[in-house]
This record gives C-alpha cells, sequence and structure tokens, in this order.
C-alpha cells in the first residue's frame, strides 16, 4: 500500500476531492493511505505568513523555504522506519506527468508533494531536500494543488484493491501506449446510431479482435505519435 502526503496551503481543498468517488472509497477500505499537511502549521510567525516578496523585484509573492523544509521534514519523520519518501514538486517547469511515470510512481513506497502557490517556491528549499519537478502540462495554474490531486488520483488507480481487477484500468488510454477503444452502453440504438454488431454478438475472440483493431484505430486518427512509441505498426 502507498502512503502519499501532500504539502499544500489549501488541505480542506484537497480533502473534498480525495474524499469522494473511487479515491475516497479506497481510503476508508484502507487500501491506499493518503494525507495533506497544512504548511502554515509551520510558519514562526504570529500572523502564519509562509511568503515574502522575490529579491530582485517582479510581481507576486514566493513561498519561503523554511515552513515547506520543516512542514516535509516532519511529513517525512512520521513515516515507517526505512521508508524514503520520493519527494514531488508540482511545476510547469518539470517533466511530463504521463502513464509510464504514473506507474514508475505507483511503485514508490511513498510520495510527498509539494503544492506552490503564487510565484512559486524558493529554490534553495528544493535543492536541499532533492525535489523532482513534474508537470501536468504546458500551462500555468494558479497553484499546484489540482495538479498534486491529479497525480496522486491517478496513482492511486494503480494500487491493490482500488479498482476491482486489473483490467479495468490496463484497458484505458495510455496504459500500454494506445488510446482505449470505443464504449458503449444501453440503448442498442440512440437517434439512429446502433452499437457495432460485434458487441452485441457475445461472441469474445471477436469482441477482442475488434477492440484491438478500434484502439489502434483511434490512436492513428486522434494522437499518431503514440503509435511510433509503443512499437506497434500504422494501419494502412
Amino acid at each position: 500500500m502507498i502512503e502519499i502526503g501532500i504539502a499544500t496551503l489549501f488541505p480542506d481543498m484537497c480533502e473534498v476531492v480525495l474524499s469522494e468517488s473511487i479515491i475516497g472509497r479506497a481510503r476508508k477500505a484502507g487500501a491506499v493511505k493518503i494525507g495533506c499537511r497544512n504548511i502554515r502549521d509551520f510558519a514562526l510567525n504570529k500572523h502564519r505568513h509562509v511568503d515574502d516578496k522575490p529579491f530582485g523585484g517582479g510581481t507576486g509573492m514566493v513561498m519561503q523555504a523554511q515552513p515547506i523544509y520543516d512542514c516535509v521534514t516532519a511529513m517525512m519523520a512520521e513515516l515507517p522506519e526505512g521508508v524514503k519518501p520520493r519527494l514531488i514538486y508540482m511545476s510547469p517547469q518539470g517533466r511530463t506527468l504521463d502513464q509510464q511515470l504514473v506507474k514508475e510512481l505507483a511503485a514508490e513506497e511513498s510520495l510527498i508533494i509539494l503544492c506552490g502557490h503564487y510565484e512559486g517556491v524558493d529554490r534553495r528549499v528544493l535543492d536541499e531536500l532533492a525535489f523532482e519537478e513534474i508537470s501536468v502540462g504546458d500551462y500555468v495554474v494558479t497553484g499546484g494543488e489540482l495538479p498534486a490531486l491529479m497525480l496522486a488520483d491517478a496513482v492511486c488507480r494503480l494500487q491493490e484493491g482500488v479498482l476491482p481487477n486489473e483490467d479495468a484500468y490496463s484497458n484505458e488510454s495510455h496504459y500500454n501506449g494506445l488510446l482505449e477503444y470505443p464504449q458503449y452502453t444501453r440503448p442498442e440504438e440512440w437517434r439512429g446510431r446502433r452499437v457495432p454488431e460485434v458487441l452485441l454478438s457475445g461472441h469474445h475472440a471477436n469482441i477482442k479482435k475488434w477492440q484491438e483493431e478500434m484502439s489502434l484505430e483511434v490512436t492513428r486518427e486522434k494522437r499518431p505519435e503514440l503509435l511510433s512509441n509503443s512499437g506497434c505498426t500504422k494501419r494502412k
């Protein structure tokens, strides 16, 4: 079971998301362990300020090193003896999160995810604690909370006991380098559009073949660059 800690200025925001749906049920069942820690609790001033103006000028504020350092080291100290967490800072400058990286992170014993805010965090604390930086895409959002929640959700879904079985995630888009085949449900016909007959046939081998072919076709049409990455040959 993986243990994930999120260091944030907005723990209540994170808890709302992590307490719902599949991840919320997995937490209650003990399949995953996720906790949120408020960085402000480690501020040393009476107003609980955790930011200040950047050296060199510029707009906005920068999160200070001390409260982040104290927060993260406290989280590390609470882990079982011998467990060394992988420290992640959600940053638009980091390695882009993809399913291969998700699978890599899911194999870790513990993750501690730092959520920046304002104009970011003092670089010194990232270097001192050897954080690696991960991005959810080439764009900027207000804070690291939403990206951290996306990473935590993706990692938790691969943990044993979170989903019914491996098929629940192994057939999805990107897991094996391809996009997922189209999905349908009742009714069999809607606004003149019918479910492909092969899916109604009950012939499992034919259905599996159709799913594999459609996965390749969808990938070729929508994300052709994934075909070369997956080692699959493009269909003519």
